[in-house]
């Protein structure tokens, strides 16, 4: 039980806490609303759309995010975020409890949202390491993969039952309340050290910014590995968010109910993945820990293209979600423990900008060339493309040599 040591750390393990139920609630909002999406406009093209205004804002503001998380209390960032997330989603479940809500409701509610994370990730990504020693790293991050996966076995499960009973409304009043419990608990975390910040006098914001993109660009480990992710989450992640809805329901004839099952064992593959790599003090060469698993998730998008029977399919979602979940609990633990304290939430939100800048592009033309095309189509090309790209970049030497 090596994985649970973190918890013996009373801040993090109300830190973990309240985002184990906040991450509950987001599984409910995320299901309910993919599927009022497709019931309201039978369009993956307009889920794609939704998407784009939930990631847009957050790429848009990624950088001061990580400037102002590193300027600031990081705990204070986080508070912040829940209160503010919250009244978003309240808003949204009164709007559909009224049945007044509509696309636009929507789209703007996904892009308030985006603002918000644009300021919570970096804090949450840069906290860890002030509330636990460098030991107990891999164990924490699991645990965040856990908690995570965890919610996303339970919650589409659960959100399928309370979806059909009771609409989506009360999915996101669930959301909603989850982000209240989340700040309750960071409320009661111990304040010391540097969880309270204070900005720099003869610091800018400016200099800050160029202090942590020198820090990426010196390092071909960080800047090969980000490039690699941005082009691998327009043709990996893109469909498989974008074009999954559609997918399940044109292949087996299905409801949120199935649907939810089905991404259920992407959850439970990267839950196991997470309990194997929380178990070590230390990680080993992570070049390969890396890109090898990020190479096995690309393949397995390719085969859910395929024409598969309903076991199969989740095998594959099962194969995927372990591979997810290796590459980015490895990737978390190298930048803790490589980049500076004081530069993590720059860092962080560079990587995050970089990552998935590309993202709403790949939303947009997974969910047309879904419409157009099909999504097993897109899933075949897709899986394709991201086996390539990650592949060479396996081939950069610094990146095969890290460790």
């Amino acid at each position: 039980m090596d994985f649970l040591k973190s918890l013996s750390h009373r801040a993090f393990a109300l830190l973990w806490s309240g985002q184990t139920i906040s991450r509950l609630g987001d599984s409910f909002y995320n299901v309910a609303l993919a599927w009022w999406v497709l019931e309201k406009t039978g369009s993956a093209t307009t889920m794609g759309l939704v998407l784009i205004f939930a990631n847009a804002p957050t790429l848009l503001l990624l950088l001061l995010g990580g400037v102002v998380v590193d300027r600031f209390s990081r705990l204070h960032m986080m508070l912040g975020s829940d209160f503010a997330r919250a009244a978003i989603v309240g808003v949204a479940a009164l709007l559909a409890a009224t049945q007044l809500l509509e696309v636009w409701h929507v789209l703007v509610i996904s892009a308030l949202f985006g603002v918000v994370d644009a300021f919570f990730y970096p804090a949450y990504t840069a906290i860890v390491p002030e509330v636990v020693p460098s030991e107990a790293l891999p164990s924490a991050n699991s645990l965040r993969s856990i908690s995570a996966q965890l919610a996303g076995i339970i919650g589409p499960l659960l959100a399928g039952l309370v979806i059909a009973q009771g609409g989506t409304a009360l999915a996101f009043g669930f959301d909603a309340l989850s982000f209240i419990v989340s700040a309750v608990c960071l409320l009661t975390m111990p304040r010391k050290g540097a969880l309270v910040r204070t900005m720099e006098a003869e610091s800018s914001v400016l200099k800050d910014l160029r202090e942590g993109i020198g820090t990426v660009l010196a390092s071909p480990w960080l800047w090969v590995t980000i490039a690699v992710a941005g082009l691998s989450n327009l043709t990996l992640s893109g469909p498989l968010d974008a074009a999954m809805p559609l997918l399940v329901k044109l292949r087996f004839g299905a409801n949120a109910q199935l649907y939810g099952f089905i991404l259920a064992f992407e959850a439970t593959g990267s839950i196991l993945a997470a309990i194997w790599l929380g178990r070590m003090k230390r990680l080993r060469h992570r070049g390969y820990e890396v890109y090898l698993p990020w190479m096995v998730a690309s393949l397995m998008l390719f085969v859910m293209g395929l024409p598969l029977v309903l076991v199969v399919m989740c095998l594959a979602m099962f194969v995927l979600g372990a591979g997810t979940s290796t590459l980015n609990l490895v990737w978390a633990n190298s930048l803790q423990e490589l980049v500076p304290a004081e530069l993590l939430g720059r860092v962080s939100s560079i990587d995050a900008l970089g990552s998935y800048s590309l993202l709403p592009i790949g939303y947009a033309l997974a969910g047309i060339a879904a419409d157009h095309i099909g999504p097993s189509t897109t899933f075949l090309v897709g899986g394709l493309l991201s086996l390539l790209i990650v592949g060479l970049g396996l081939l950069h030497p610094k990146v095969r040599g890290v460790d």
